[in-house]
């Protein structure tokens, strides 16, 4: 009776074991699902999905249940010496793979946690001059980029902030901007600048007028937050959740297959501030983030305390703040060289 248990148990553990090696089916949709049930963005899903693909590749096409702890350490490794990819990079890799594991195959291993995190290096943000601004934004061509790129400085957005901006969230009268489900996210309250009212008033106007065109042919939808769209089905062809900076034509949206007007591409913008920074001959390395870097370096400058440019950023800890600090200091620690005595 004894050996009749033994090779049942045998039996069932090689069961197991089979089960454990074939794939479930679907496993990439069940990730897609996963990820929208906890409402993660379009990025994060395309990012975590070929994530997944690539460590199920790299190990012979294994099922994810089957492996552990060494496989996936191997899989992080071969990311930093083999593709030579950045701490920020391989990190996003772990992320995607601790989804997998934990929300999607619902395996809470020990070892999840002992996985080593890449270290990500703590460098100095590029930043510009007063006159390096004033020149680059002198140098943008484009009429709608160069209001974004105001905004972008005159405010301390983040580019994607900026783009995914509402009509109700441009406070005129108080002067402010409400940037919902920033970083983290989490709202906050940034500074509207005065020279930019008349202008961002007229980029508004022009939204109200064709979101009426869009209106008339049958469109005007916008996409909305899940929660929103269920709570105030309405609310899409409201003016109100419109974006201040939409795109030139529709496009599909991937997930729903609804036609819409999305914001801008980001994309417009990156290469309009490259060309700008080409002409205005500025040889640092200058992207849309650099003007929130520019932002927050020139008012710890001006002398507004560093509180008070953590919030406009939305930083949570004012660590991440202190970076600017840095930026001003003269020389190596702001000591006067022997040399200039």
């Amino acid at each position: 009776m004894i050996a009749m248990s033994n090779n049942t148990d045998a039996r069932s553990d090689n069961l197991l074991k089979l089960d454990a090696v074939t794939p479930p089916p679907r496993l990439l949709d069940q990730l897609r699902e996963r990820i929208r049930l906890k409402h993660y963005s379009i990025r994060t899903e395309h990012s975590y999905v070929q994530w997944v693909k690539r460590y199920i590749i790299f190990h012979g096409k294994r099922h994810p249940a089957e492996m552990g702890k060494s496989e996936l350490e191997a899989f992080l490794t071969s990311l930093a010496v083999e593709r030579n990819v950045s701490a920020s990079t391989q990190t996003q890799a772990l992320s995607a793979l601790l989804f997998l594991y934990k929300e999607v195959l619902g395996l809470d291993f020990p070892w999840l946690t002992e996985v080593t995190r890449a270290k990500r290096p703590r460098r100095l943000p590029s930043v510009l001059t007063v006159d390096e601004v004033r020149r680059l934004m002198h140098a943008v061509d484009d009429p709608l980029m160069d209001l974004v790129v105001r905004l972008l400085y005159g405010s301390g957005m983040r580019l994607l902030e900026c783009l995914r901006l509402r009509i109700k969230d441009v406070e005129f009268a108080r002067r402010e901007i409400v940037v919902r489900e920033g970083k983290g996210n989490k709202d906050r309250v940034t500074m509207l600048p005065e020279s930019l009212h008349d202008r961002l008033r007229g980029q508004v106007e022009f939204v109200k007028a064709q979101h009426g065109a869009d209106l008339a042919v049958g469109r005007g939808e916008v996409w909305l937050p899940e929660a929103i769209a269920v709570k105030y089905p309405n609310a899409s062809k409201a003016l109100a959740w419109q974006y201040v900076f939409p795109a030139e034509g529709f496009s599909t949206d991937p997930r729903s297959g609804k036609v819409r007007r999305h914001h801008v591409d980001e994309k417009r913008v990156q290469r309009a501030v490259k060309r700008a920074a080409e002409r205005a001959g500025i040889v640092k390395l200058v992207s849309p983030h650099t003007l929130r870097h520019s932002f927050a370096t020139h008012l710890l400058e001006a002398g507004y305390d560093i509180r008070t440019v953590q919030e406009l950023l939305g930083h949570a800890d004012v660590s991440t703040t202190m970076i600017y600090t840095h930026v001003l200091n003269k020389g190596g620690r702001g000591v006067t060289s022997p040399l200039d005595r």
